[in-house]
């Protein structure tokens, strides 16, 4: 059982946010939910996405949408940092801090006396985390859906060969470049425990995306083939990922990565028979012949009870699921857990960064809500 009294295992580190959008702030928002102390700097524009709305949004609303999904657990202060009393602001409070998070473009913080030598200069323990687009070495601003589309993901983010590429729904290489700069700032952090000296850390947009392309980037090393758009198949599994459509309408996707859970599928769906056939015995059979199979389940499926066919296949441990819409996913009783409550001066639930749990420590029930834009 945990003891809610106990401290966050992060409490008492001292976090300047000057990093905006959604890469640095999400890391914000992160060592926050641990228990950080995160002062946003925002210049007196405020954070762009504050006005980054939806039509479904009220256009006066102070806090958007946007904004909200990377700024829990902050305070908000306007800085600005072409004045010279703004700088002077800034080194006083860097100088008692533990972590700066910026994404400037490269040349831009020193034109701003907010780099890390400036700063690090005034405290030796601090540890700065950098964004950007393309490295330290090219000024070129990074845009999520540019490096998308640069860095191989929109090519195979199309419903096939011929198809449009898509960029994702998400803004995915900034939240990969979040990840990054998490576990380079935690490694640091170790490293200051040893050393008592601080860090730059700096990642880039462009490194995060080639490093995230994993199964898909060997593929091309280890074979010289380019790996080709797929829709939502697997390039090395089948059927995997495909989006079948059932008798009561029900959109649902099959994830069978072994022999046996074919031929449990097989069974389930009365074409025991298909488990035998040459063509989709083993995994390399059905890859070689994954047209003709998907074909096959395309048509079967159509003719049987979707909520009928994932409950069997759920207690076959056979892997599989229903396309959900946004909402029914936040609306499942499964979700409720990484949802941040709402607050008086935010009425509306936060969804968490942190995504694991320990037996050392809590998990934090409320966060200060995402701030206006204060003075």
């Amino acid at each position: 059982m945990k003891d809610s009294s106990q401290p966050l295992p992060l409490h008492g580190l001292r976090v300047l946010e000057l990093a905006s959008v959604l890469a640095g702030p999400q890391v914000g928002q992160f060592l926050a939910e641990l228990g950080a102390e995160v002062l946003k700097i925002e210049a007196p524009a405020g954070d762009v996405t504050r006005t980054w709305r939806t039509p479904a949004e009220a256009p006066d609303a102070p806090v958007s949408a946007y904004f909200s999904c990377a700024n829990w657990g902050k305070q908000s202060r306007v800085l600005d940092l072409t004045q010279p009393a703004g700088r002077q602001e800034l080194h006083r409070l860097a100088a008692a801090a533990d972590i700066v998070l910026a994404s400037y473009k490269p040349g831009d913080a020193e034109k701003l006396a907010a780099d890390y030598a400036t700063l690090s200069a005034l405290n030796p323990r601090l540890l700065y985390g950098h964004i950007t687009g393309y490295g330290p070495d090219t000024s070129r601003a990074g845009y999520d859906a540019v490096l998308q589309a640069e860095a191989g993901f929109m090519h195979l983010n199309a419903a096939g060969s011929g198809h449009e590429p898509q960029k994702m729904p998400v803004a995915l290489m900034d939240l990969l470049t979040a990840h990054q700069l998490k576990e380079g700032l935690l490694t640091a952090l170790y490293q200051r425990e040893r050393t008592g000296r601080g860090a730059l850390v700096e990642v880039s947009l462009w490194d995060s995306a080639l490093a995230s392309l994993a199964n898909q980037a060997a593929t091309y090393l280890v074979t010289g083939h380019d790996p080709q758009p797929l829709g939502s198949g697997h390039p090395s599994i089948v059927p995997y990922g495909t989006v079948y459509q059932a008798q009561d309408g029900v959109r649902l996707l099959l994830a069978v990565g072994s022999d046996p859970q074919f031929r449990q599928l097989c069974a389930v769906l009365g074409r025991p028979d298909w488990a035998g056939d040459a063509r989709f015995t083993t995994n390399p059979a059905r890859v070689r012949h994954r047209r003709e199979l998907e074909e096959l389940l395309r048509q079967r499926i159509a003719e049987v009870s979707g909520t009928e066919l994932l409950a069997e296949l759920e207690r076959r441990a056979v892997p599989a699921g229903a396309v959900r819409t946004v909402g029914e996913a936040l609306q499942t009783a499964a979700a409720q857990a990484m949802l941040l409550p709402p607050a008086p001066a935010f009425p509306h639930a936060g969804l968490r960064t942190v995504a694991f749990r320990s037996n050392a420590w809590p998990v934090a029930e409320q966060l200060l809500p995402p701030p206006p834009l204060a003075g």
